[in-house]
Parts: structure tokens; C-alpha cells; sequence
């Protein structure tokens, strides 16, 4: 069986680190799918789940709020400036982040603010979405 090389980082931690024989993620035009000795490639990444095939037939779940992807024949690399494990996603804490960045767009005064607070309000809507996927999976 071929496999490839994943590392999933955030700015904070290494959240994974180990062989693979697929990863499933949200790139920039779309979802991407890498297998081993897939092409190189350099993309963005946009908020949602990385889902990687573990060689033991199991699939590893990580939330990244965007980032870069680097893939190499032999090692895929994801970076993200915020990355949790599918486990420690918290319901509760992002329905209450999804609130207050939902009140931040009614309440912003410029244009600026209302960007930074969609901006948010996007990761957060995506991260809900990533925790029912992955709790569904179980």
C-alpha cells in the first residue's frame, strides 16, 4: 500500500503528524483530494476539514480556519494559523463565538469592522459545520 507523509500544523502546535493514504480538504476552487505521488502543488486553503485516511484504515478530523497546503510526491503539509482536532472542537464555544460575531455585523460602524467581523462569522459558521460533519462520522 502507498502512502504519503501529512503534517497538520497551526502557529501553536503540530496537531498531526504521520503516513496517510488520502487527505480530503477545502481548497481555494474547491475540495481537494491528494493521494500518494500526487503533482506538487502551493494553494490556499479555506476554513472547513482536513480529513486524513490513516493506514490503519482510520480517518484523523482537524478543523483549520484556512491556511496553506504544500504537496510534495511523499509529503502534504497544511498550515494553518488556527487548527483543532475534530475531539476538541467545543459546540457550545462556537455558538457563542457564531453570537457575538453575528452581533458584531449589526453593531459595526465601518466597513472595515463589518469585513472583520463576516470574516469571523465565516470561519465560525465553518467550524460548526466541520464539528457536526465529524460527529456524525462517529
Amino acid at each position: 500500500m502507498s502512502t504519503i507523509h501529512v503534517d497538520v500544523v497551526s502557529a501553536e502546535e503540530s496537531i498531526f503528524s504521520g503516513e496517510a493514504t488520502f487527505v480530503a480538504l477545502p481548497g481555494e476552487a474547491g475540495e481537494l483530494g491528494i493521494y500518494p505521488r500526487h503533482t506538487p502543488l502551493i494553494t490556499r486553503i479555506r476554513p472547513g476539514s482536513v480529513r486524513i485516511h490513516t493506514v490503519d484504515g482510520g480517518e484523523e478530523f482537524v478543523f483549520v480556519a484556512g491556511g496553506i497546503l504544500e504537496v510534495q510526491p511523499d509529503c502534504v503539509t497544511v498550515m494553518s494559523d488556527t487548527a483543532v482536532r475534530g475531539k476538541d472542537l467545543d459546540e457550545e464555544k462556537a455558538n457563542a463565538a457564531k453570537q457575538a460575531a453575528e452581533e458584531a455585523v449589526k453593531n459595526a460602524k465601518s466597513e472595515i469592522d463589518v469585513a472583520r467581523a463576516r470574516s469571523e462569522l465565516t470561519i465560525l459558521a465553518a467550524e460548526l459545520a466541520a464539528l457536526r460533519r465529524y460527529r456524525g462520522k462517529k
